[in-house]
């Protein structure tokens, strides 16, 4: 198996242009671009994540999931409280998100600490699904919780292995940035 992992060919995907010197001030701009850009390419489900927390023990825990939003107030996912993802949130309220868009080449990772959303939000959240996956959920236990960033990093890989990144950490007035390329 060694070998036949050694022999496969990493990054065959074809990554767009990117204009450095046109990068937004805020991430949330670039990443509407680039989820809008991966959907407009094909991506199936471009809006799938994954997601990493920790449990009570310290060891990483990581799970697909889907991304419902992306606003000021962090980068919103939702699930139950009583599963394993919501008590290790409970334990240890950080998270951090990647998406991976192989066909393009690019990746986005969001980090930082996890708030959950009023209560009305989650209701709602929870009311917009369908009446099939809703049937199981107990009352109060549908959370919609936020990841509220504390570092945010665009890459952009080539096969040159000299990849590009694009990191905004957020400060009090808005976000510094800093271009790195490996």
């Amino acid at each position: 198996m060694n070998d036949w992992l050694r022999g496969r060919h990493a990054l065959t995907g074809v990554a767009p242009e990117w204009d450095l010197d046109a990068l937004p001030d805020d991430p949330r701009a670039l990443f509407a671009t680039w989820v809008q850009g991966a959907a407009d390419a094909g991506v199936a489900e471009p809006h799938t994540v994954t997601l990493a927390t920790v449990d009570a023990d310290g060891v990483p825990d990581a799970r697909t999931l889907i991304l419902k939003r992306v606003d000021d107030q962090g980068w919103a996912f939702a699930s139950t409280r009583s599963s394993r993802k919501g008590r290790q949130l409970a334990d240890a309220p950080a998270a951090a998100l990647n998406f991976w868009w192989q066909p393009q080449v690019r990746a986005v990772r969001v980090r930082g600490r996890v708030r959950e959303a009023p209560a009305s939000e989650s209701a709602a959240d929870l009311a917009a699904r369908s009446a099939a996956a809703r049937a199981d959920v107990a009352d109060g236990d549908w959370v919609l919780w936020r990841v509220v960033p504390s570092r945010i990093e665009f890459w952009q890989g080539s096969r040159d292995r000299r990849h590009t990144r694009v990191v905004y950490v957020p400060h009090e007035d808005g976000w510094t940035r800093t271009i790195n390329r490996d």
